[in-house]
């Protein structure tokens, strides 16, 4: 059996887990899976959040600011707090990545999770609105070593 080399958001895969319910499916990525190269993963899922799920930002600052405990990721528009559950998602996704000696990761582009180099983020009225930062599992798999690749529609 093929040794799996990669994690990928598992909305790319097919897999219906978006905040909407719906998926984002990426050819290529569903690919690795079924060839056994890649594992599908949903930190939010991992958190323990419902699917389909409020829409959510980052609120105050980025996800490294997130795992530092100096911002919040929020509900769009009602503000409910999702950081507890953003932070536990990226560090069980750390540890199947450690588990499965993974070094690289193919996540979708601008999730709050998953996002890098731009993510999604919440304004002070709660609306929101693409910026510069990672999503908070990026961040923490960053910090760890482990390579980021960018798949999907925004």
């Amino acid at each position: 059996m093929t040794k799996p080399k990669y994690l990928v958001s598992a909305c790319l895969a097919g897999i219906e887990c978006a905040y909407d319910g719906k998926h984002r499916l990426n050819k290529k990525v569903q690919k690795l899976v079924k060839e056994g190269k890649a594992i599908p993963i949903c930190p939010e899922q991992l958190g323990g959040l419902p699917t389909p799920r409020k829409p959510a930002g980052i609120y105050g600052g980025t996800g490294e600011d997130v795992i530092k405990g100096k911002a919040k990721v929020r509900a769009a528009r009602d503000g409910e707090d999702f950081t507890k559950q953003f932070v536990k998602g990226a560090e069980e996704t750390l540890k199947i990545a450690k588990i499965l000696d993974i070094k690289e990761v193919i996540f979708k582009k601008r999730s709050p999770s998953c996002g890098c180099g731009k993510t999604w983020l919440l304004d002070k009225n709660l609306r929101n609105h693409v910026g510069k930062g990672d999503g908070v599992t990026v961040a923490l798999l960053k910090q760890n070593g482990i390579k980021i690749h960018l798949e999907g529609k925004s």
